[in-house]
């Protein structure tokens, strides 16, 4: 070891950061690495030992604000093992003694460990494991766990420990709340339920779906001879089950049942990072008896870890296929669970710069099943200033057209765009968009892989000739698609409006835009969007900068088609509405669509914001900011019998 002291320092600063601030600054790997060669240093130095070091201790630190409790029973810590010899270098220590050995095997979950005191049937007390011998009472938090038994049909004083789990998809709709709320997201569900059970007002505790699984017994009477048999008790005083148990002969099965878990490990609703072995006599036990911090007759085997840390080298940017730009990072090789992992996903922008992501940056990496590997944390206080900040690009990789920009999310909106053509052409063909049979996903994916259809103008191209050298197609087949794209010829405006798929523009607003601009839609400007009713600026800025970057397919596709504007409606002109530009604002005696549609019959335009340009301001009771801009600009206000008179 480099610096036994400096490593000590380092190894209490992520066990503070991990038990005390839920907030890890060091994955489980990193660690336990640590962790050990401090142990191994200790054991060949034992006159070196220093009294805060990390072994002379079990368990996290108890928090200020919750009272202490003691254990009638020291709640242990289990020693390591990571691999099959590790395994069958602790079984043989045991089997020196003893024979014909049986072992139990269940899993060890991935959250805060909790034990439960019962007498006389009812739970009196409910302490986390803290230092092994004191914890946190928190017993008001575990009577909100609905898998926590107030009483149960055991008259005796006992102890039973679990853990304290999320399951994994609460914990995702925790995070989602949080994000909303504009909360730090928890790292992991295993910081979530730590978090969660230790906070100091039980109604937010509540309001997490919090699980209690149990482990182990600490003080009781039970007379039990095996801990497999003690536990099926237990289970049936109303305890949830493990997912998964099993007693052992020889290590073989062990080993058969630790890969089974590791096959199902992501199956299981909650977290487990290893499984646990113990003997599975008592009596045996017993006399094996503990060391200064762990049992001698049980050990976790860890599974292989699924977070890792690793550096960013550089960051690309994918195009999906509706067009939304993704920020993948480029990280140093690192292997997690047998896979070699050099991409990362980053999510989105809104994500890069909520972890404060940098190229060069240390981070935490994680890797489930087959899911797509993600940096879930930036490790800031491993920089040394040689960090580049991540930048957004203002073209598409792809195809170099210009972004649309919206914050959280980049989009190539350009039809074109060899990364979303596949995705376009399968929406202009559906059925609420231009409604051409037989364009389903494998068909759009053959045109486009002959080179037939480069973007949805191409449809129109398509002749009986070029398709019937296409695999699989037969001339009716052929011609009933040819004829399904004649159909659409004369479409409604709307619904080649929508068929286009603008970013945020769907069929209500397309049927507006087509009622204000006919086939006009390079007439439109961003004041003259916004005046329409409905059409907001974020659509506004979208429906604009999609024509820019696709102008010259919109008019070529304009003149094929050919599209049925809306019909013009007939006014009487000489009312006081005629042509007018109208707000609504405030509550009135009669609902505003009644309103609404009374002044569009008359020809009013009747929009949601006030400008230079609107005619009338219509108010009713507790009228806000929109009464208050139109008396600044001097637009003209009238209350409801004002317009009654007008009308």
């Amino acid at each position: 070891m480099t610096n036994y002291k400096e490593s000590i320092e380092l190894l209490n600063r992520w066990a503070n950061a991990y038990y005390v601030l839920d907030n890890p600054i060091a994955t489980d790997e990193e660690y336990d690495k640590l962790y050990h060669e401090i142990v191994e240093f200790e054991a060949n130095n034992p006159n070196e030992i220093l009294p805060y070091s990390p072994t002379q201790r079990v368990g996290d630190v108890v928090l200020e604000g919750f009272n202490k409790a003691d254990h009638i029973e020291r709640m242990w810590s289990l020693d390591d093992v990571f691999d099959k010899e590790e395994l069958n270098k602790w079984i043989e220590r045991v089997e020196k003694e003893y024979k014909d050995l049986e072992f139990y095997c269940e899993p060890k979950f991935d959250g805060a460990s909790l034990s439960l005191t019962y007498e006389n049937g009812k739970l009196i007390k409910a302490v986390t494991r803290g230092n092994g011998t004191t914890g946190e009472e928190i017993t008001s938090n575990a009577k909100t766990i609905s898998s926590v038994p107030l009483s149960i049909d055991h008259t005796d004083l006992i102890e039973i420990r679990g853990e304290v789990v999320i399951f994994k998809e609460d914990f995702d709709k925790i995070n989602t709340q949080r994000k909303a709320n504009g909360e730090a997201l928890f790292a992991n569900p295993r910081n979530a339920a730590s978090g969660s059970l230790r906070q100091l007002d039980p109604k937010i505790t509540a309001k997490r779906k919090l699980i209690f699984l149990p482990w182990g017994i600490g003080k009781n009477s039970l007379g039990y001879k095996t801990s497999s048999q003690a536990m099926e008790y237990i289970y049936s005083l109303g305890f949830r089950e493990p997912p998964m148990r099993k007693v052992c002969k020889i290590d073989n099965q062990i080993m058969e049942v630790y890969e089974e878990m590791i096959a199902k490990r992501d199956e299981i609703s909650m977290m487990l990072d290893g499984m646990v072995v113990k003997l599975n006599n008592i009596s045996i036990q017993d006399e094996l008896g503990f060391t200064v911090k762990s049992p001698r007759w049980a050990v976790a085997f860890k599974f292989p870890a699924s977070e890792k840390t690793t550096k960013i080298l550089s960051v690309d940017f994918q195009v999906g296929r509706t067009g939304v730009i993704t920020p993948v990072a480029n990280v140093a090789p690192v292997d997690i669970e047998g896979v070699t992992v050099e991409r990362a996903t980053l999510h989105n922008f809104d994500e890069v710069e909520r972890k404060g992501v940098k190229v060069g940056d240390t981070v935490t990496i994680i890797r489930s099943g087959d899911v797509i590997p993600k940096i879930i944390k930036t490790l800031e206080d491993r920089r040394d200033g040689s960090e580049i900040s991540i930048e957004k690009p203002l073209n598409c990789p792809k195809c170099d057209s210009h972004l649309l920009d919206e914050g959280a999310l980049l989009k190539c909106q350009n039809l074109s765009c060899p990364s979303r053509v596949i995705n376009t052409v399968k929406h202009f063909a559906s059925k609420g968009c231009m409604d051409i049979d037989g364009l389903g996903e494998k068909i759009v994916i053959q045109l486009y892989d002959e080179g037939l259809v480069k973007d949805i103008t191409c449809l129109y191209d398509l002749t009986l000739e070029k398709l019937l050298e296409l695999e699989g197609f037969k001339e009716k087949k052929a011609q009933n698609i040819l004829d399904s794209v004649e159909k659409s010829k004369g479409s409604d405006t709307w619904r080649v409006i929508n068929a286009l798929g603008i970013e945020h523009i769907g069929q209500v607003a397309a049927k507006k835009i087509a009622q204000q601009y006919g086939n006009e839609l390079f007439s439109a400007t961003k004041e003259s969007l916004l005046e329409i009713d409905g059409i907001g600026e974020e659509m506004a800025e979208s429906f604009l900068e999609f024509l820019e970057v696709n102008e010259e397919k919109v008019k070529v596709l304009f003149e094929t088609i050919n599209p049925t504007p809306p019909e013009k409606q007939e006014f009487d002109k000489t009312n006081n509405f005629f042509e007018k530009t109208v707000v609504l604002t405030g509550t009135m005696s009669k609902p505003r669509n009644e309103i609404k549609d009374l002044l569009e019959s008359l020809g009013a335009k009747v929009t949601g914001s006030v400008s230079k340009k609107t005619d009338y301001v219509i108010y009713g009771e507790e009228a806000g900011s929109k009464l208050e801009k139109a008396q600044k600009l001097g637009v003209k206000t009238l209350n409801e019998e004002e317009l009654e008179a007008l009308l």
